[in-house]
């Protein structure tokens, strides 16, 4: 008898539409896929940071976005998401090194994507067909967990 034992990367896509219901539907497959394969570890953190990105998507952009998420094998993941504007918000826009700081205490917003440099191992950005030619494709917002961050620090 063989036994087969399921691959340790993987990749799942999504493709959002411009809804303010698309950050649940993105939380709901983050849950479905972590739990499918045996990742409860990594759940809550990237499940907010997923949700925070598909927000910031659905709030600066008037298009589409799409999900991505890939296990890069010895328990790295790592979230993308695209959407049709090519501006690089901080933190993405500096290397993972650089910290940002804090919004002020009365700013309206700010506070979403600083999340992502406290509790990803790494991120970062990407302007996608910026030249004239390309009409603008967006860009790809990323970030990575492992197991050494998994636990919500």
């Amino acid at each position: 008898m063989v036994t087969v034992s399921p691959p340790d990367t993987w990749v799942y896509a999504l493709r959002l539409p411009h809804d303010p219901r698309a950050a649940r539907v993105a939380r709901m497959t983050v849950r479905a896929a972590l739990n499918g394969h045996g990742m409860p570890e990594a759940l809550d953190v990237v499940e907010l940071l997923t949700s925070e990105l598909v927000t910031n998507a659905y709030w600066h952009t008037k298009g589409p976005a799409s999900l991505r998420l890939t296990a890069l094998g010895d328990g790295r993941l790592r979230v993308g998401v695209w959407d049709t504007s090519s501006h690089i918000p901080a933190p993405f826009d500096k290397p993972p090194g650089d910290r940002v700081p804090p919004a002020p205490v009365d700013a309206d917003s700010g506070r979403g994507l600083i999340l992502v440099q406290e509790h990803a191992d790494s991120w970062g950005g990407w302007p996608l067909g910026d030249s004239l030619l390309d009409r603008g494709a967006g860009k790809l917002l990323w970030f990575e967990v492992g197991t050494g961050r998994m636990d919500g620090r």
